[in-house]
């Protein structure tokens, strides 16, 4: 697991968090403010549905650093570029990426187990924004979808920063209803 902000202790690192695309099908393109929250990020994190590469293409030119998964809905070229499981370290903390955790009864302590070398957890699949703590302290974030909200009242992504070691503020950001 490699951190690019090793040394750069007193800058916080930026981070988007987006999950479940769905490009073309929920939405013919990403909407304009995740694409200026991408400008801003230090890191894009997509946890998988991409479903088209034209949205991986885009993400890859305009972000940063893009780190990100495949997800149950991607297809082999999908498949053949992105990770089931990505890791990476940010600003001290270690950070997972996947697409899919199973069902929401019991996902603290079986994420824990699973991944008990992370401190973040960032996940997708259910479009259902999520912010909770496994025992032990690991992190487990789910950005929603912001392009299919499902039985959600808003589209949604989430950022935060992250330095020292520390996770701060997490802010879910509600997108309006088209």
């Amino acid at each position: 697991m490699d951190d690019d902000t090793r040394g750069t202790a007193a800058r916080p690192v930026r981070l988007l968090l987006i999950s479940d695309t769905h490009v073309p099908l929920r939405a013919r393109r990403l909407p304009d403010e995740l694409l200026r929250e991408t400008d801003r990020a230090d890191v894009v994190i997509h946890a998988g549905d991409w479903v088209d590469v034209a949205t991986l293409d885009l993400l890859e030119k305009r972000a940063r650093r893009l780190v990100g998964v495949f997800g149950n809905n991607d297809g082999a070229e999908l498949r053949a570029r992105l990770p089931e499981v990505a890791r990476a370290g940010l600003g001290g903390l270690r950070f997972g990426v996947v697409h899919e955790t199973g069902a929401a009864r019991g996902r603290e302590t079986r994420c824990a187990a699973l991944y008990p070398d992370l401190d973040v957890l960032v996940f997708g699949h259910s479009h259902i924004p999520w912010d909770s703590e496994a025992p032990g302290g690991l992190r487990l974030l789910n950005p929603g979808s912001p392009t299919d909200r499902r039985r959600q009242p808003y589209r949604t992504y989430m950022t935060c920063e992250v330095a020292d070691g520390v996770l701060g503020e997490v802010v879910l950001h509600r997108l309006p209803t088209r």
